[in-house]
């Protein structure tokens, strides 16, 4: 029995007073997340829910449904297109093989916005009333915790290709939340551990105030400290600022070897304060982080970003992938999470075929199954063709291993180490590999 399991089964017994305590969803409240002191947890997000969960109306009628909460507009909305590309890619991929159910995949895309907006809360609504059996998204933690609740109250799937939050591996989800993307205990450990090897004795740390931000700035400086590291700084900061340039002066005068910026879009404005001040990349190392590593910052920022580097997970896309995903959308210029996107659409068409059942708590059953323990496999056509043989599969996707926990997170993972050149470019500085 795994321990969200055991937690589930003990919840119960107490279900009645929570559900008129909770309303069984995220609510109007529950966009304040992102700007509290304290990162959101199951009690805070509880508490803010006064909705109540939409009906569902699609699970078991034999058509997996998947709907897409991921970001057109907000703070991260960089990372959408390669996000639905690669949804795209993945339901075409499983529609040629077959489908799930000898049905075609129905995919209804949809933005989540951020924290500022309920845009993602009205997309949620209008993928239940369609009929969804998984939702997909959102990239931000914290946009996730307002709807977290609301999904999984209504027997759904809610699987995240690139929340990274610490929090998640211990809510109560109904066994029911998934993840492509590693806790962020990994990437703080990878983080940390790369400014170490490259001589940082002392390092000043910027992060976003929400749960994504402050979890990675204490995982980080976790690592650094207890490796010998001194963090001369940790700042947490307002996303919606103005400007940030007292939090600049406070780097200023501390002067570590090294800076690490955990943020999201608002690191542009940053940067650039940083290199008025003196901070900028030729006269200190400078680390970013998934949130913020991207061509799209490249153009944002006016100076040169030479030797700026920055941590991301997942693998090195192929140029077989990127080349297919282009397809889809040929003005895509930054990859990330499409893979974590593509994989977990994947885990979750096959995980439908395992239980014969697109029903929501049915596919949930069989996702940490399919990742682990059985017969390696690297595509749905193939591994498809595995379960209709009655074997256990084993998928390892385009993003890497994958390997599941009992909590649903990726046990494995690989991270990309990215630098800019002189025309602010990315490349892959080095790719390193950990496990839980």
């Amino acid at each position: 029995m795994s321990k969200k399991t055991a937690r589930l089964l003990a919840l119960l017994a107490t279900l009645a007073l929570l559900l008129a305590a909770c309303g069984g969803g995220a609510g109007e409240d529950a966009g304040e997340t992102e700007a509290a002191s304290e990162p959101a947890t199951s009690e805070a997000t509880s508490e803010a829910s006064t909705e109540e969960v939409p009906e569902a109306t699609g699970a078991g009628d034999g058509t997996l449904t998947i709907g897409t909460a991921l970001p057109e507009t907000g703070s991260l909305a960089f990372l959408g297109p390669p996000e639905f590309a690669a949804a795209e890619l993945a339901v075409q991929d499983i529609n040629d093989a077959g489908g799930v159910l000898g049905n075609d995949v129905v995919l209804n895309q949809g933005d989540s916005g951020d924290t500022t907006t309920d845009i993602a809360n009205q997309t949620v609504d209008r993928h239940i009333e369609q009929g969804a059996d998984v939702i997909v998204g959102a990239a931000s933690s914290a946009v996730s915790f307002t709807f977290i609740d609301k999904v999984t109250g209504a027997g759904l799937v809610h699987f995240s290709p690139a929340n990274t939050s610490p929090d998640f591996t211990d809510y109560d989800d109904r066994d029911l939340y998934f993840r492509t993307a590693p806790s962020d205990v990994l990437q703080g450990r990878v983080l940390g551990e790369l400014t170490l090897d490259e001589g940082c004795a002392t390092i000043g740390m910027m992060a976003l105030q929400d749960p994504y931000g402050e979890g990675l700035l204490n995982n980080a400086s976790d690592t650094i400290t207890s490796s010998g590291g001194e963090v001369t700084d940790e700042i947490v900061y307002d996303p919606q600022a103005p400007n940030f340039d007292s939090e600049v002066q406070q780097l200023v005068s501390s002067d570590p070897d090294c800076i690490i910026v955990i943020g999201f879009e608002e690191t542009a404005l940053i940067l650039s304060s940083m290199i008025e001040q003196g901070l900028g990349p030729d006269q200190k190392q400078i680390y970013l982080v998934d949130g913020n590593i991207s061509e799209a910052m490249g153009q944002q920022v006016d100076s040169s970003l030479e030797g700026v580097k920055g941590t991301s997970p997942g693998s090195v896309p192929t140029d077989e992938f990127r080349n297919r995903l282009l397809e889809i959308d040929s003005e895509l210029v930054d990859f990330l999470y499409a893979g974590e996107t593509y994989d977990a659409i994947i885990v979750s068409a096959l995980a439908a075929e395992v239980a014969g059942s697109d029903d929501g708590t049915a596919v949930g059953a069989e996702i940490v199954g399919v990742t682990r323990d059985g017969t390696k496999c690297t595509s749905f056509e193939e591994c498809k063709q595995l379960v209709e043989d009655g074997e256990d599969i084993d998928y390892d996707g385009v993003a890497g291993p994958i390997e599941m926990s009992d909590e649903g997170d990726p046990q494995q993972a690989n991270f990309q180490v990215l630098i800019f050149d002189a025309e602010n470019t990315l490349s892959v500085d080095q790719t390193k590999e950990v496990s839980m």
